[in-house]
């Protein structure tokens, strides 16, 4: 009996110790986890902060934990958890690759436009991305042997998932205090979410940036605050004696002159009509515009251009056309309608892309066609080409009856990434000497199809009677596909920018041509957000109340983007007023403004 019972008890304690070991992997799986999906982007034992990474292990053990109160079982919550984490390291991995910025909140408002354009990018995985999601998919598949269904009565695991979510939300709110991330030595700048991301891990800081989901109002904010800093820059509108001219402006996608990055050797000119223009040409004003995104979020820099607002007091990632324009909001189209002038949006792809159909018309965008409503269609690659989208152009002004002044607003498709497949339509024709890249040849060859196009358009206006403007420029730059051949024939690493450097990749050509005389300028270099106000002022168009404003900041402040606020470092107590002041206005305009 004695040795019977004897093998009974060395058979409870080595069940105690297998049931111990198993809830000693349920607690390491997390921890795996973790830094398996840092592993898609970089090694986390360098780079991520040591206290960092033991934050980014309480968030998945929390995760993991909690998932297992909900489902009951460990072997089903561990999986879930590092299926989680494999999707979301490969989304973090590739939105890197495309657009150069991790992967935030708002993004997931963007898949419907991601999903869209998704086919024109390349998804061939590195060696690295193989590696580390076959370990994944390994350890997944290891986890069939893990069998470990706690008995718990459902209101204790009720209570357990409570308490848990409990703790997560609570953990979550804690990485999002300022007290707390100086403690705990995370980076908590927004204006370099690429470098904040490798520091903090990719985890805490999406956790961090949760935050501002919500915008706080600015420190003194109150809508009469807000309308007395406007009353201040109230003029009456004035009319113009011989009308209004014609505004035609155009939104280029990724159109950029890729020698502010680096000097190369092309084998021709791949801008000679923009190029011209540069060199002081008649009744034109250049310059180069500092944009706040770079290789994608295009509909930012829409918002920067027709609104006056700056991306530099919104979120990092944040895409304001899906996230804060829900009602009527103040912008140059409708102003410029309140002026008597006809408004007109147009963009060759789809109506939904980044909620245009929707906002357009809260701009005051009156007459919008997308891409099924074009009269004109050619295609160079997968989308429309900018000499097809250009003839629609002409088709509308020549089409348009009314004897209003035409406001038109044109967001083109042509040059859109990626630029790694092959088409019967469309063949690189630019080369450039020491840099053997077709990414870069691509591009090149689809920005001279855009000079060509550029030139036909202007080349039509100038012989057209009624005063018209066209403004053009780029978006964004393309992404680093394009940038890290340049960067390298520079002898420049493109994962080690300086700061000079990385603010290179946030510049775009622009330039205003009238058919009619106005005052050139070349160099006139500024921010997005302060274009439209340039324009007006080049037309001969009286300026908004905001736009008034607009020009008194700038006074102060030469560029204000989401990457700098260009003399904000030696400015005196004025200029740190009127900065402040712009925080209350534009959250004024986008929050609480009533017609």
């Amino acid at each position: 009996m004695n040795f019977w019972n004897k093998i009974v008890d060395k058979w409870k304690n080595i069940t105690i110790w297998v049931t111990v070991m198993k809830y000693i992997i349920v607690a390491l799986v997390p921890v795996v986890a973790f830094y398996l999906m840092e592993f898609y982007e970089h090694n986390p034992f360098i780079e991520v902060r040591e206290k960092a990474q033991y934050l980014n292990i309480i968030l998945f053990e929390l995760i993991a934990w909690f998932l297992l109160f909900v489902i009951g079982s460990a072997r089903a919550a561990l999986r879930t958890e590092l299926v989680l984490a494999m999707v979301f390291g490969l989304i973090n991995h590739y939105v890197m690759a495309f657009r150069s910025t991790p992967f935030v909140p708002w993004d997931i408002l963007s898949v419907r436009t991601a999903a869209s354009v998704a086919s024109e990018y390349d998804f061939t995985p590195t060696r690295r991305v193989v590696i580390v999601t076959l370990l994944f998919l390994a350890l997944i598949g290891l986890l069939q042997f893990l069998k470990l269904k706690p008995k718990m009565r459902w209101q204790f695991r009720l209570t357990g998932g409570i308490v848990l979510f409990v703790g997560l939300w609570t953990f979550t709110g804690l990485l999002q205090d300022d007290d707390f991330q100086n403690r705990s030595y995370l980076y908590p700048f927004l204006f370099t979410p690429v470098y904040m991301t490798k520091v903090n891990g990719m985890a805490v800081t999406f956790a961090m940036n949760l935050e501002y989901i919500v915008i706080e109002r600015p420190a003194g904010y109150s809508v009469e605050r807000a309308e007395a800093i406007l009353r201040e820059y109230e003029e009456e509108p004035s009319a113009v004696p011989d009308g209004y001219p014609n505004i035609i402006v155009i939104m280029d996608e990724a159109f950029s002159d890729m020698a502010v990055v680096g000097d190369f050797k092309p084998s021709e000119d791949y801008m000679p009509f923009v190029h011209s223009l540069q060199q002081g040409a008649e009744n034109t004003v250049t310059g180069y515009a500092e944009v706040s995104v770079c290789g994608g979020n295009t509909a930012n820099s829409e918002f920067e251009f027709l609104t006056g607002n700056t991306m530099a007091f919104l979120p990092v990632g944040s895409i304001p056309y899906q996230q804060y324009i829900k009602s009527e909001c103040p912008s140059m189209a409708s102003y410029l309608k309140s002026l008597g002038y006809e408004t007109y949006g147009q963009h060759p792809y789809n109506a939904t892309g980044w909620s245009r159909n929707t906002v357009y018309p809260l701009l005051g965008l009156d007459n919008n066609i997308f891409l099924k409503d074009y009269d004109y269609r050619k295609y160079l690659r997968d989308y429309q080409s900018d000499w097809a989208d250009f003839m629609q152009i002409i088709y509308t002004y020549e089409n348009h009856e009314s004897d209003k002044p035409m406001f038109l607003f044109n967001v083109t498709m042509q040059n859109h990434g990626g630029y790694t497949e092959k088409y019967d339509n469309f063949t690189p024709d630019i080369t450039v000497s020491g840099i053997s890249s077709e990414v870069v040849s691509t591009y090149l060859s689809l920005i001279k199809k855009t000079d060509e196009s550029v030139q036909m358009l202007v080349d039509y206006f100038a012989k057209v009677d009624e005063k018209t403007m066209i403004v053009f420029f780029g978006d964004h730059q393309p992404n680093t596909a394009v940038s890290s051949p340049i960067f390298r024939y520079n002898g420049v690493d493109p994962n080690n920018l300086t700061e000079e450097q990385r603010l290179s990749r946030y510049v775009v050509p622009y330039f205003i041509w009238a058919n009619y005389d106005i005052e050139e300028e070349t160099n006139c270099n500024l921010s997005l957000n302060y274009l439209g106000t340039t324009v007006l002022k080049k037309a001969g168009v009286p300026t908004s109340t905001y736009m008034n404003f607009l020009e008194a900041v700038q006074e102060q402040y030469a560029s204000i983007t989401a990457n700098r606020i260009a003399g904000s470092d030696d400015a005196g107590e004025e200029a740190k007023d009127i900065l402040q002041d712009y925080k209350i206005v534009q959250y004024y305009y986008l929050f609480d403004w009533k017609e």
